[in-house]
């Protein structure tokens, strides 16, 4: 659906979209006189408020929102670069860690670091005002391309009907992989009702992978990239966290098939086997937050964001906390990040910028419309900002866990590799199979490993 949003007026179209591949890309044409119009890959009921006020400021700006829906951010990814194939203009549009190398690495969006270096003084505090892994998520090859504002790291969330039910009491944050199974024995089948103490599904962010982040090992190989001084040194001078910070994150290698990779996915296959969870599904987990919130399932993976969806879906403060995934080999989390990203080839670069800088400063986030106020739907980058007012009307009693999880040293993104769309549907498809009972993991992940090197050998040569 595109949306046009002017002081007078709000006019409705709509816009399509299907997976497909970029090309012919065609640069938007600003009007004439004195109107810009921002073409915008975001809510219009969530940023209203925020283009209101940047109106005032800019008259004679209009924005038309462009909103492309899909089952995970890999697929509206797709769609959105089907929408620039076909001639619609796009200024700028949002992005989460899964996609945002994807549209750096093919020429969409454009790297900041020479709009950032001049607005330096302009932008000190809001980068003082976050933890330093949440712009190096958005750092690619040296380059910066997106201004964070929002993050989610996986943990553990709790359903505290289930858990007052079976005699237990949240656990501390040094609590085991083995603690956890207890906790999923003990939820499972509460009161001779079929319950589960565990739940997930299948995707890149949140799924198994903070298991498999816990056993030391991830889908794809792990590198820094060397670069990125000139933020560090601009931003970070003062901060003794930054020396072993580069230029953003690489992929190089498929991993999947690694022992460590297989030890875990045959770890949550045995909670399905054992009776602990139920089936799995694809994609955002609709059916999993249902299970949750009828009391069905004790325990999943979610992030910041479900404080405020879990209290608007009527679940009461106190019904529910959250805590650190429990330890295996190491305690390591997984981390998302969000923001938006400008076009390379958009004719009003310097106004959409003014508006991507307007809307990071504290009082805009918190003007966007039911994200952060009157509860919390995601976790903010300013830390600032996550504090106990916020959390205040819908809990979880232990909302600190959401921002100092960013904060521990080994906290690391989700691969987010150029290939990220191709790299998804490998991942889906191995999992589902093993999951499904057709193929073991080992099988399933060696059929991974063999897809995810074919797909190197097409993008990257070799």
């Amino acid at each position: 659906m595109t949306h046009k949003l002017s002081r007078r007026d709000m006019l409705k179209g709509t816009a399509a979209g299907a997976a497909g591949l970029v090309a012919g890309l065609t640069p938007t044409m600003a009007p004439a006189q004195d109107t810009v119009t921002l073409h915008f890959h975001q809510s219009i009921e969530r940023w209203t408020p925020v283009v209101e006020n940047f109106q005032e400021l800019f008259p004679g700006t209009e924005v038309s929102f462009i909103n492309v829906t899909g089952i995970d951010d890999e697929e509206v990814a797709s769609k959105t670069l089907t929408l620039l194939a076909s001639g619609q203009p796009l200024d700028a549009g949002k992005a989460s860690t899964e996609v945002t190398v994807l549209y750096a690495g093919e020429g969409i969006a454009a790297p900041l670091t020479e709009r950032v270096l001049d607005a330096k003084d302009e932008l000190a505090e809001y980068f003082s005002d976050m933890a330093p892994i949440l712009p190096e998520t958005m750092l690619w090859e040296g380059d910066l391309y997106e201004l964070p504002d929002g993050c989610n790291a996986p943990n553990m969330f709790f359903n505290m009907n289930m858990l007052n039910a079976a005699g237990l009491e949240t656990p501390p944050a040094d609590w085991t992989k083995d603690d956890f199974v207890e906790y999923a024995k003990a939820t499972t089948n509460l009161g001779g009702e079929e319950t589960f103490g565990y739940g997930w599904p299948i995707r890149i962010w949140g799924s198994w992978g903070p298991w498999h982040y816990v056993n030391d090992t991830n889908f794809l190989t792990e590198e820094r990239a060397p670069g990125g001084e000139w933020f560090w040194e601009t931003f970070y001078a003062d901060n003794d966290d930054v020396g072993h910070r580069g230029g953003g994150f690489r992929w190089p290698e498929a991993n999947a098939n690694d022992p460590l990779m297989v030890e875990a996915l045959e770890f949550v296959m045995s909670l399905t086997a054992d009776g602990y969870a139920p089936g799995i599904e694809l994609g955002g987990g609709q059916s999993l937050s249902g299970l949750f919130l009828s009391d069905k399932v004790a325990m999943t993976p979610a992030g910041g964001f479900w404080a405020g969806g879990l209290y608007n879906n009527g679940m009461e403060k106190g019904e529910f906390d959250v805590q650190y995934w429990p330890k295996w080999k190491s305690q390591r989390h997984q981390l998302g990040v969000s923001g938006n990203w400008l076009s390379s080839v958009t004719d009003n670069g310097d106004r959409m910028w003014e508006l991507l800088k307007f809307s990071v400063r504290t009082e805009q986030m918190l003007a966007l419309k039911d994200r952060y106020r009157p509860v919390m739907r995601t976790t903010p980058v300013r830390r600032s900002m996550v504090k106990a007012e916020a959390y205040e009307l819908t809990g979880p009693a232990n909302w600190q866990v959401f921002y100092d999880t960013i904060d521990r040293p080994d906290t690391y993104p989700i691969p987010s590799p150029p290939e990220a769309a191709g790299m998804t549907g490998i991942h889906n498809r191995a999992v589902g199979l093993a999951m499904s009972g057709e193929m073991s993991a080992q099988a399933a992940l060696d059929q991974a490993q063999a897809e995810l090197v074919a797909l190197f050998a097409r993008t990257r040569g070799g």
